[in-house]
C-alpha cells in the first residue's frame, strides 16, 4: 500500500523521519518495499500480509507506530477515528430509502443520502495526496470515497439516488440470467453464487468489487446515496475472480475490513464533503447490522510468552503493548491475562497469536544472543517414509522404471473390484471424476501411451476407497511388466519375455532387500482382473499384503496391453508391518569364493523351494549363494522328470577353499538332494 508521509502525520505526532517510520513498520511485520519522492512528499510503499487487512489504511499503520514508539503521540484526527467519528453530526432529515439484506455474506450495510452538493471536484490537497498514493483524481465523490478508504480502510461507493428503482437497496445473490454492466463499461452475465447490490428491480453493483454503470454519479446527479458495508471476504474473492475484476475495494474486502468501522467511514466521508462544500446536507444513517462479530476472550500466560520469545516482558509492558494495539487485556492472575481482541483483528484466534503481538511490539531485535541449549532430533525421513524410500530404491535396482501419475481419473477395467469409488463433489471433468482405488489403471495407461509390448514400470502412491463413515486410504506399490526383459539367469535368456515367474522373482528380490520375506499361495477369491489360473496372493508373516498375476486376456485387450502382461500390487503399510526388525551382519571374507556345478534328475512334482532348502541346510555356513542356471526336459529325460543345472558358490571366512573341501561340500549337497529322489547325471 502506498501513502504519503504527511498523511501519516495527520494521525501521529512523531519526530520520526519517513525512513525511520519505514524501519519501524518493517520490524512490526509490515515490510517497507521502498520510499520515493512524489510532488514534494515522501511516499512509503508498505507490503501488508494477507491476514492483516487492518494494515491497509493509514489509520491502521498509525496504530502500529504508536504501539512501537512510545515517544509518538496520537493526534486529534487519530482520537476521532478511535471514537468512530462520533462527533460528526448526520441528519436530521430521514432518508426515504430502505435496506434489505437477504444473504449471510453481507453482515452489515449502512447508507445515507447527500444532497445540495454543488462542487464537482475535490480540493487540491486531496487530489495531490491521491496522486501520491497512486490513485487518479476523478470527481468529488469518487475522490473523497477513495481518500476515506485510504485513511480508515473502509471502501465506500456512491449511487445516483434518482436512478435507483423504488428507492430500495437489496443485498442478495444474483439470479439466473441477470446481467450487470460495471463502471469499466464491461457487461457481465451473473452467476447464482455472486453477491450483488440491487435496487427494487435489478443489480446495480457487484458487492465489494465494483459499482454499476447505470447508477453512476454524473454531472446531472442531484442526490447521492452513499453506501458502506461489510462483506464476507471469501464471497468477495469468489465474485471478483468470476468477473475477472480487481479493485482497491475488493483487495481490502478479501483481507477483511473492520465491521465496526462501517458507519464511522460514512461519518468521515460526510465531514470531508461538508468541508469541501458547506452547502451539502446529509440524512441520518440507515444501518442494518444482522450479524455482529463475536470473539471469545483468549487466555494469555506471560510465562509462556517469555519462554517462547526467549526474552523477558514485564506484566506492565505486556498490558501496555496490548492496549496500544486496541486489545482489552484483563488480569486474572499472576502474569495471566484474559484478552479480548478488537473487531479489526479476526486473525487473532489463540494464545500464540497474542504472544506474536507482544514479540513484534517489544522488538524481535531485543531477543538476546545466546547459545542454543537442549537436544535436537536427527533430520531426514524415518519410519514408514524411510522404509518406503528403501523399497523404491530396491524396485529401481530390480530393473523397474518409476512413474508418477495423477490420483484422479475415470472408471477403468483394472479398477479394484468390490470397492466403492469416491471422488470430488464437483469434478473438473468426467475424466477426473474419481479417486483411484488401485495403481494398475495408471500403470496400464502409462504403458499404453508408451510401448506396451516392452515395458517394466512401477509406482508407489496412495489409493482411496470407501463410503461415508468407512473411508480408506492406503499407500501401495504397483508393478506392471510386459515384453522382453534384461538377460541373466536360466529363464532370462536373450529375448526372454516377462512372465508370472519373472515378476515373482522381481518382487521377492525387492521385498527381501527391505527385510520382508514374501511367499505366494492360491487366492481364496480369484481376482476377475487376472488370469484365473495364473494369479496368487502375496503373504508376509502369514498376512496377506497383496496379489500377483497375469492380466486377464479380455481385460488386457480392453486396456490395449499384450495378453502376456503381468502385474502385482501390495499394500506398503502391511508389508512394512511384517518387515524383519533385526539385521544379520557378518564380516566380509578376504578369501576368494569357489563355484561348483551339479546336474540332477528330479521329479517335476518336487517344488524347487524344497530343493533350495536342502541345499541351504547342507551348505551350512560356507554356502554363500545358489542359483538355477539350466532346466531341460525332453529327449533322453524320463517322462515326468526334468534335469536341473544348479550352481553353488562357497566361501570360508578364515581360509581359502581347497578343491577337496569344495568337492566335499558339493557331495553333501548331492546327498541331501538324494533324499528328494534326485540323482546326478
Amino acid at each position: 500500500m502506498k501513502f504519503p508521509y504527511s498523511m501519516l502525520r495527520d494521525f501521529v505526532d512523531t519526530s520520526l523521519s519517513a525512513e525511520s517510520v519505514g524501519d519501524l513498520l518493517t520490524m512490526a511485520g509490515f515490510e517497507l518495499e521502498g520510499i520515493e519522492q512524489v510532488e514534494g512528499d515522501s511516499v512509503l510503499d508498505v507490503k501488508v500480509m494477507s491476514n492483516r487487512g487492518d494494515g491497509l489504511s493509514v489509520f491502521g499503520l498509525a496504530r502500529e507506530v504508536l504501539a512501537k514508539d512510545s515517544d509518538s503521540q496520537a493526534t486529534t484526527l487519530y482520537r476521532h477515528a478511535v471514537d468512530r467519528f462520533s462527533q460528526v453530526p448526520v441528519g436530521p432529515s430521514p432518508p426515504d430509502t430502505s435496506v434489505d439484506i437477504q444473504t449471510e455474506d453481507c453482515t452489515r450495510y449502512a447508507c445515507l443520502k447527500l444532497a445540495g452538493v454543488s462542487k464537482d471536484e475535490s480540493e487540491t490537497w486531496m487530489q495531490t495526496r491521491l496522486r501520491q498514493a497512486g490513485m487518479r483524481p476523478i470527481s468529488l465523490f469518487v475522490d473523497i470515497t477513495n481518500y476515506v478508504m485510504l485513511e480508515v480502510g473502509q471502501p465506500l461507493h456512491a449511487f445516483d439516488f434518482d436512478k435507483l428503482a423504488g428507492g430500495r437497496i437489496v443485498v442478495r445473490k444474483a439470479r439466473a440470467g441477470e446481467k450487470l454492466t460495471t463502471l469499466n463499461d464491461a457487461e457481465h452475465l451473473l452467476q447464482a453464487d455472486q453477491m450483488m447490490i440491487c435496487d427494487a428491480e435489478r443489480p446495480i453493483a457487484a458487492a465489494g468489487v465494483m459499482g454499476g454503470l447505470d447508477t453512476e454519479v454524473g454531472d446531472t446527479t442531484q442526490t447521492v446515496l452513499l453506501e458502506s458495508a461489510h462483506f464476507v471476504n471469501a464471497s468477495v474473492r469468489r465474485t471478483r475472480k468470476q468477473l475477472g475484476l480487481s479493485t482497491e475495494a475488493s483487495y481490502r474486502f478479501e483481507r477483511s475490513v473492520d465491521p465496526e468501522g462501517v458507519a464511522a467511514a460514512l461519518r468521515r466521508c460526510v465531514q470531508l464533503i461538508q468541508q469541501a462544500d458547506p452547502g451539502a446536507t446529509a440524512s441520518t444513517i440507515v444501518d442494518e447490522y444482522p450479524i455482529k462479530p463475536s470473539q471469545a476472550p483468549i487466555d494469555l500466560r506471560l510465562s509462556r510468552a517469555c519462554r517462547l520469545l526467549g526474552m523477558q516482558i514485564t506484566i506492565d509492558q505486556a498490558e501496555s503493548y496490548l492496549t496500544r494495539l486496541g486489545f482489552k487485556p484483563a488480569k486474572t492472575g499472576d502474569g495471566v491475562f484474559q484478552v479480548l481482541s478488537p473487531t479489526w483483528r479476526p486473525d487473532i484466534v489463540r494464545e500464540d497469536d497474542l504472544i506474536e503481538e507482544l514479540g513484534r511490539v517489544h522488538g524481535y531485535d531485543k531477543i538476546p544472543e545466546e547459545m542454543i541449549l537442549g537436544t535436537t532430533t536427527m533430520g531426514g525421513p524415518g519410519g514408514l517414509q524411510l522404509w518406503t524410500d528403501w523399497l523404491r530404491e530396491a524396485a529401481l535396482r530390480a530393473g523397474l522404471t518409476q512413474i508418477i501419475s495423477h490420483s484422479l481419473g475415470d472408471l477403468h477395467p483394472l479398477d479394484e473390484p468390490e470397492t466403492a469409488r469416491i471422488g470430488p463433489r464437483t469434478p473438473s471433468s468426467p475424466e477426473m471424476a474419481f479417486l483411484r482405488n488401485s495403481l494398475l489403471p495408471n500403470l496400464s495407461d502409462a504403458a499404453r501411451r508408451n510401448n506396451p509390448k516392452e515395458i517394466q514400470i512401477f509406482e508407489i502412491g496412495r489409493v482411496f476407497s470407501g463410503t461415508v463413515g468407512a473411508y480408506c486410504e492406503e499407500i501401495r506399490l504397483g508393478i506392471l511388466s510386459a515384453g522382453p526383459i534384461s538377460p541373466g539367469g536360466w529363464s532370462l535368456k536373450e529375448g526372454a519375455a516377462s512372465s508370472f515367474f519373472t515378476l515373482k522373482g522381481t518382487l521377492e528380490t525387492a521385498l527381501e532387500a527391505v527385510g520382508v520375506c514374501a511367499a505366494l499361495q492360491a487366492p481364496q477369491l480369484p481376482d476377475p482382473r487376472l488370469h484365473p489360473t495364473r494369479q496368487a496372493t502375496i503373504l508376509a508373516g502369514g498376512f496377506v499384503i497383496g496379489f500377483l498375476g497375469q492380466v486377464h486376456p479380455d481385460v488386457a485387450k480392453e486396456c490395449g496391453l499384450p495378453t502376456e502382461t503381468v502385474a502385482a500390487e501390495i499394500v506398503v503399510e502391511d508389508a512394512y508391518a511384517q518387515r524383519k526388525m533385526n539385521v544379520d551382519l557378518h564380516s566380509v571374507s578376504r578369501h576368494p569364493a569357489v563355484r561348483r556345478d551339479m546336474s540332477i534328475l528330479l521329479d517335476k512334482s518336487v517344488p524347487y523351494e524344497a530343493v533350495t532348502a536342502r541345499i541351504q541346510a547342507a551348505g551350512a555356513d560356507v554356502l554363500e549363494r545358489q542359483w538355477l542356471f539350466d532346466v531341460f526336459a525332453g529327449q533322453g529325460i524320463p517322462e515326468g522328470k526334468h534335469a536341473l543345472g544348479i550352481a553353488i558358490q562357497l566361501r570360508k571366512a578364515d581360509s581359502t577353499f581347497t578343491d577337496e573341501e569344495a568337492n566335499l561340500v558339493r557331495d553333501q549337497v548331492v546327498a541331501a538332494l538324494a533324499e528328494l529322489g534326485a540323482t546326478t547325471r
